[in-house]
């Protein structure tokens, strides 16, 4: 006690509370709040226990607007902070750092309440198990919600008096949590026609008039548009065509995505995507950066192409670290709780300040700029968003396309530098390895299909730092690469322990890395990080993936940590065990290493009699599962200058889960050894005739079957001419 008392007066003494030691930019922003907020710890969990106290769980997001209002209404309040030091133990968790801790309480306060969200606010026990929860609290009684403090005073209560009562509710949460949160679902039909049935069940939520997927509020489902575009190239499906075009269109023309900088808000409030929530997160773009790409791949759309290079423009000059490397894990909403979106709306007043009459008759036609806007807070601002088509707006004005093309151009540059003068919403400089990885992928990607060499060169830059600072060459990974303050990551008294998403994620990037550039020491950390994944979380007796460490100390397994989690569904990315079986498949592919497919099978296998119910949230798994059923699709294109690079346009051209692009150059075939290329590529390439006197060629395997190599555009396009 005398330990824990020492440590809260000198924290007092210096105006700051635990947090204050923290390097999570969303803990160091409550630092100087009067609660005694500890970080997530062994400290926090056994100060409850000696003091007999139940524990006050706050869980949010430094992007998470709700999450700084209930800081400002209550954790900042004198007399409510009084009141929760007196009777709890205050925990604060970042969900960013600790997705672990998020995870599962996440489904403890949906058993408990039937929602979740942030902030989320749990009261658990003094070993961590909630008997009760919700997400935001009033400070009084408003908004249909208890107040605060009634509801303070109310668990401290029941803590005190009833404690048999919140002993047998935590009981049953944590039964509850352990139920919903490791999927059982053996015994259905490993198929591609459980790929269909997820996919028809995708569609019939296909909103036909604006685009995405039911009503408002809208998000964006990258892994179900993914699978929709892999139905439509594999299948020929005209309904999920359809269904792609028309999201990824309707979602670039709203007002959830920036119009003049480039990226994608978190989503619409409103079905027709014009009102945003205005927050940033790196996930959703890498993913949605993907869309765009591959479906510019599969339907030759420019427009597609167009915000393709849109998102990355805005993740170069905002998102990144140039000079070493990585991505930046959010930009917030707003600049403080009085503000709602207003760095990224205008009223019409502020657009006539900065353009010349002639670019606000286009502009605001357009993006539909006027006196009424979109704002409830201020009905004068306006997010914008494209009404008409520029046609129809340059007919309107009586001028050219090019001259409304031209002006619009103008006209967004001009806004762009003048939002640019405004307070910026803070952006979170942590870089989480996992949304880095993902990152990668993204950019290797899009530097593939649209030709970007730059941006090829970052994804290797950002990959390379993540390998040396989060990974150590082995079996052990962590979480964050690299906090705003601290760029090397040197704490290792608050390192956060790699999960399943953080080893998944990069054994992709590490194979993406592998097909960009053909060095083999991205193979070989692809193959090592895989052994670790399996080693550490695959269930070999129960089957399928946990998302953290099974060999995780005990004393590292405080509160819910306990339950076991076996995550499927994509919310808000990719699930965990879908992209893990993809992961080992894929290296199952260029390894031959036989095990690697087994336990993707037997991890899709745990699922296969639950996942069609998942829908929207199952594209990633029904990816997986194609993958699987499918034979790889191997195209090695083999030589330099403008031949290999249109070869390799050709074979890039439609998207395809099953499908391989790589390039290599003839020298690594000439000395061609165990250790310049991938075993089972390797012993397929030696046993090849070269094409004598070709600058380029092409070889397309599928399965363990090659076709003869090809040198010119018309013979791959016949090799490739099954449907793959």
């Amino acid at each position: 006690m005398a330990g824990h008392e020492s440590a809260h007066a000198f924290a007092a003494n210096q105006g700051v509370n635990l947090l204050g030691r923290s390097a999570s930019s969303y803990l160091r922003s409550a630092r100087h709040q009067p609660v005694e907020w500890h970080p997530w710890g062994e400290e926090a969990f056994a100060r409850a226990q000696a003091e007999d106290k139940p524990i006050l769980l706050d869980i949010g997001a430094v992007w998470c607007h709700w999450c700084h209002v209930m800081d400002r209404e209550s954790y900042e309040n004198a007399e409510l902070a009084a009141i929760l030091n007196e009777h709890f133990v205050a925990i604060k968790v970042d969900r960013d750092e600790r997705p672990d801790v998020d995870a599962r309480y996440q489904a403890a306060v949906s058993a408990i309440s039937g929602q979740g969200g942030w902030p989320l606010t749990a009261f658990l026990t003094s070993t961590g198990h909630p008997y009760f929860g919700g997400t935001y609290f009033p400070a009084d009684d408003r908004y249909g919600r208890p107040g605060f403090k009634r509801v303070l005073l109310t668990m401290a209560e029941v803590w005190r008096n009833r404690r048999e009562e919140a002993l047998e509710s935590a009981s049953s949460v944590m039964a509850a949590v352990e139920q919903n949160e490791g999927f059982s679902g053996r015994g259905g039909d490993l198929s591609l026609a459980l790929v269909e049935k997820i996919v028809e069940s995708i569609l019939k939520q296909f909103d036909a008039r604006n685009g995405g997927f039911g009503s408002q509020p809208k998000f964006p489902h990258p892994g179900a548009i993914d699978l929709l575009i892999e139905a439509a190239t594999r299948t020929g499906n005209a309904k999920a065509r359809e269904a792609v075009i028309t999201t990824l269109t309707r979602m670039s023309k709203g007002g959830v995505y920036d119009q003049l900088a480039g990226g994608f808000h978190r989503y619409s409030v409103d079905e027709r995507w014009v009102v945003p929530h205005f927050e940033k997160m790196l996930y959703d773009n890498t993913e949605l950066l993907r869309n765009y790409v591959h479906a510019y791949q599969s339907f030759v759309q420019p427009e597609f192409a167009h915000v393709a290079k849109e998102i990355v423009g805005w993740f170069d000059g905002t998102m990144t670290d140039r000079e070493r490397g990585g991505f930046y894990g959010s930009q917030d909403a707003d600049i403080d709780l009085d503000d709602d979106g207003d760095y990224f709306t205008w009223t019409k007043a502020e657009a006539q300040a900065v353009l010349t009459p002639g670019e606000w008759a286009v502009a605001s036609r357009y993006w539909d700029i006027g006196d009424l806007g979109d704002m409830h807070h201020n009905p004068q601002k306006n997010v914008l968003h494209v009404r008409f088509n520029v046609g129809d707006v340059a007919k309107e004005a009586g001028i050219t396309l090019e001259e409304a093309v031209a002006r619009l151009s103008t006209a967004r540059a001009k806004l762009l530098e003048a939002r640019q003068l405004r307070p910026t919403p803070f952006i979170d400089r942590t870089m989480y390895t996992s949304w880095n990885a993902m990152a990668v992928t993204a950019y290797l990607e899009a530097a593939r299909v649209l030709r970007l060499d730059k941006v090829r060169e970052f994804a290797l830059k950002t990959l390379d730092r993540l390998l040396v600072q989060a990974w150590d060459g082995a079996s052990d990974l962590a979480h964050v690469i690299a906090y705003p303050d601290d760029p090397d990551a040197q704490r290792p008294h608050e390192r956060v322990e790699g999960n399943l998403d953080d080893y998944a994620f990069t054994v992709h990037a590490c194979v993406d890395a592998w097909l960009g550039t053909g060095k083999i020491a991205y193979y070989k950390s692809a193959m090592t990080l895989a052994g670790a994944m399996v080693e550490r979380f695959f269930d070999r007796t129960a089957g399928a993936f946990v998302d953290t460490p099974l060999d995780r100390k005990d004393n590292a397994k405080l509160g819910a940590l306990t339950a076991r989690r076996k995550p499927l569904q994509d919310s808000p990315t990719p699930a965990g065990n879908p992209t893990a079986a993809s992961a080992l498949l894929r290296l199952e592919a260029l390894s031959g290493k036989q095990e690697f497919r087994e336990i993707a099978e037997d991890t899709l296998s745990s699922f296969a009699g639950i996942v069609e119910h998942f829908g929207l949230y199952g594209g990633s798994y029904a990816l997986a599962l194609t993958r699987l059923r499918l034979d790889p699709v191997q195209v090695v294109v083999v030589g330099r200058g403008a031949e290999a690079s249109e070869l390799e346009a050709l074979a890039t051209a439609r998207f395809a889960v099953n499908k391989t692009v790589i390039r290599l150059g003839a020298r690594q075939l000439t000395q061609t050894t165990p250790e310049m290329l991938p075993e089972a590529l390797a012993e397929t390439l030696i046993h090849v005739p070269h094409p004598e006197g070709a600058k380029a060629w092409a070889l397309v395997c599928r399965g363990r079957t090659c076709l003869p190599p090809v040198i010119s555009q018309n013979q791959l396009l016949e090799a490739l001419d099954v449907k793959i």
